[in-house]
């Protein structure tokens, strides 16, 4: 008897078994070729045969064998009669046009777009959320919806732009407060490039300009000021930094007074030199006498360092090893 329920049992799992297996290949069939009749007709065996079997194995199992088996026939023909339903709305559903299953899932469809473009709109990537805002516009009309967002990714845009060109101008007036102007004139042009459409972006070359003919303006002045005050040292940083903003025809007013300045340094620097040599100074001798060589080259004093900075070198050496 234990064989002949064991074999039975066996049986009822493999024809289930097989039942199952056929019906998941017309799942599969069906979706790669497409075929609607395919999916429908696996979709309805597998629920049936998945349904169905916990009813055989029980009522093979024995016991009070009516009564449960009215019970779960009961259930079954529930189960069946729903999931009958349910694969005729599933049929419906399938055999509708793409444009009218879009009608009957709009308010999903709408959820789902608008949820997108706040992310868009988050990421700051607003092109890509108009793309589709237009969707939302254009293929399922919710026009006042697109409107919305429409003024959001504008306001969000122009805060977003505001705040790039404002740091970009940071950058910018820091070269400006570095004296460079040459990088600070390249770095406005890009700046105008990239932001045209930003009021911030606008005159930023005459920033610049501006800017630079303040500092020399003041550059003039303080030159001047240290000539008069015989401030010689300082007087010659100032010709050097004239040197790099001044035009030929705009440094000549000041010619005179430099040849004034440098004539004075050079004579400094000489009465200095012969100071630290009468001092036997070697060091310093020798640090003054480099400086008249850099400063004033082609000088018949830079000739004569020229002949004493070798031996002054070396007795500056000889000194600190003593």
């Amino acid at each position: 008897m234990d064989e002949d329920y064991g074999l039975s049992i066996g049986w009822v799992i493999a024809i289930y078994g097989i039942a199952a297996a056929i019906s998941a290949f017309g799942v599969l069939r069906g979706l790669q070729i497409e075929s609607e009749s395919y999916m429908l007709m696996g979709l309805a065996g597998l629920v049936i045969t998945l349904t169905t079997l916990p009813i055989c194995l029980r009522r093979n199992g024995g016991g009070d064998g009516s009564t449960d088996a009215a019970i779960e026939m009961d259930r079954l023909r529930s189960q069946i009669s729903k999931m009958t339903k349910s694969i005729e709305h599933l049929e419906e559903t399938m055999i509708l046009s793409d444009d009218a299953r879009r009608v009957l899932n709009r308010h999903k469809e709408r959820q789902l777009l608008r949820g997108a473009i706040e992310e868009d709109i988050e990421r700051g990537e607003f092109n890509a959320a108009m793309v589709l805002v237009n969707e939302l516009a254009q293929r399922f009309g919710y026009r006042a919806d697109a409107e919305e967002f429409r003024q959001k990714i504008d306001l969000t845009r122009a805060q977003t732009e505001q705040s790039h060109v404002q740091d970009e101008i940071r950058k910018l007036d820091v070269l400006i407060s570095e004296h460079e102007w040459d990088r600070a004139l390249i770095e406005a042009a890009r700046i105008t490039r990239l932001f045209h459409d930003s009021p911030l972006a606008e005159g930023l070359r005459h920033r610049v300009e501006s800017a630079r003919q303040r500092y020399k303006v003041e550059i003039e002045r303080r030159f001047l000021m240290a000539a008069q005050d015989d401030r010689i040292d300082e007087a010659m940083e100032m010709i050097q930094e004239m040197d790099h903003l001044l035009s030929e025809a705009e440094s000549e007013q000041f010619k005179e007074v430099a040849r004034g300045v440098i004539g004075k340094a050079k004579e400094n620097l000489g009465a200095a030199f012969k100071l630290a040599v009468h001092d036997r100074a070697w060091d310093r001798a020798a640090s003054i006498g480099q400086r008249i060589i850099d400063e004033f080259p082609n000088s018949r004093m830079a000739g004569e360092v020229r002949e004493l900075i070798d031996t002054l070198r070396e007795r500056a050496s000889t000194v600190a090893r003593d």
